[in-house]
């Protein structure tokens, strides 16, 4: 994992998706440190997920959750689901002031863990948020794409010792609607590929 730097609010600043895969790239070159058994058991999983994740997405942008983790030879573990009326009181950094000035139509917020199936847990949690406006939407995207500029407050973060820090994020514009899709381990060691393509999977997920 790369150092991770925290904003003025005391909050994890946010990398935009690629910045893991860099740093999985440097690790893999410099041999990483890992036993050679643990590091071919690393390999075959996030193998098999870069297989399966092109129908993952696809299962993704129909609603079929527990499909879309499958066709990575995944498994889903837990799920929990909140929704909320308000933007202004589930975020911060800048992300927060631009809510009080352009109150969203509805948050929609998920939190699942995924069992990767070679004993890594991973975190993922999704964020919906509904603008009034189109020109709304692209401006609060551009926002949450920037580093340091806080974020909505993800659904689940702490609850198993996970950190959503931002490294392994993603987000989607679709219309009135900007999806926010971070990840985070929760045990065992995934690779950032992992990490990765779990916010590639979870970020095409419809509304509630």
């Amino acid at each position: 994992m790369v150092n991770q730097p925290r904003g003025p609010d005391g909050r994890w600043i946010k990398y935009k998706y690629g910045v893991g895969a860099a740093a999985l790239g440097v690790a893999v070159a410099a041999g990483s440190g890992l036993g050679g058994g643990t590091a071919a058991s690393l390999d075959s999983a996030a193998s098999q997920a870069l297989k399966g994740k092109t129908s993952g997405k696809k299962s993704a942008q129909k609603g079929r959750q527990s499909e879309a983790w499958q066709r990575l030879g995944w498994r889903q573990l837990k799920k929990t689901a909140k929704r909320e009326l308000k933007c202004g009181p589930h975020s911060f950094g800048e992300v927060q002031r631009f809510f009080l000035r352009h109150p969203c139509v509805d948050l929609d917020r998920m939190f699942v863990t995924v069992d990767d199936g070679s004993g890594n847990k991973i975190a993922v949690s999704v964020a919906w948020v509904k603008m009034p406006k189109a020109s709304e939407t692209a401006d609060l995207k551009r926002l949450v794409d920037k580093d340091g500029t806080g974020n909505v407050a993800l659904l689940g973060e702490g609850q198993h010792g996970e950190r959503f820090t931002g490294e392994d994020y993603d987000s989607r514009l679709d219309r009135k609607l900007v999806v926010i899709a971070e990840s985070a381990r929760v045990a065992g060691r995934p690779s950032e590929a992992t990490l990765e393509t779990a916010v590639e999977i979870a970020v095409e997920f419809p509304a509630p």
